[in-house]
């Protein structure tokens, strides 16, 4: 892999919660916990959490909006994501070619035994 892979940003981006939430900010440019809450299935108290934990991992930002924070996705952090996604998803797939070719092998040598 050419990406190391941030177990810390991935396991903020593991919980699916924090991905609908992603997906709101990213639909809607920004959001506040109460905003988020509105289209979610849990507190705002709960959001508000969801949310430092995103920003901890550097996958969204706050900045002060009167009384609320207003939330914005860290679009290079969200892009360091996917990358590493990639580059898991090319390792795995290196993978599997390699133990096809090994069945493929173990199998032409049992037919040439029969």
């Amino acid at each position: 892999m050419t990406t190391a892979v941030d177990d810390d940003l991935w396991s903020a981006i593991g919980d699916p919660t924090r991905r609908r939430m992603l997906d709101l900010l990213l639909n809607q440019g920004s959001g506040t916990a109460t905003s988020l809450s509105e289209h979610l299935p849990v507190t705002r108290q709960a959001v508000a959490k969801h949310l430092a934990v995103l920003d901890r991992a550097g996958l969204v930002h706050a900045h002060s909006a009167g009384r609320e924070k207003q939330f914005r996705v860290d679009e290079d952090q969200l892009a360091r994501a996917v990358a590493q996604l990639a580059d898991v998803g090319n390792a795995w797939d290196a993978r599997l070619r390699r133990i096809k070719r090994i069945a493929e092998t173990i199998e032409k040598t049992i037919e040439r035994k029969q």
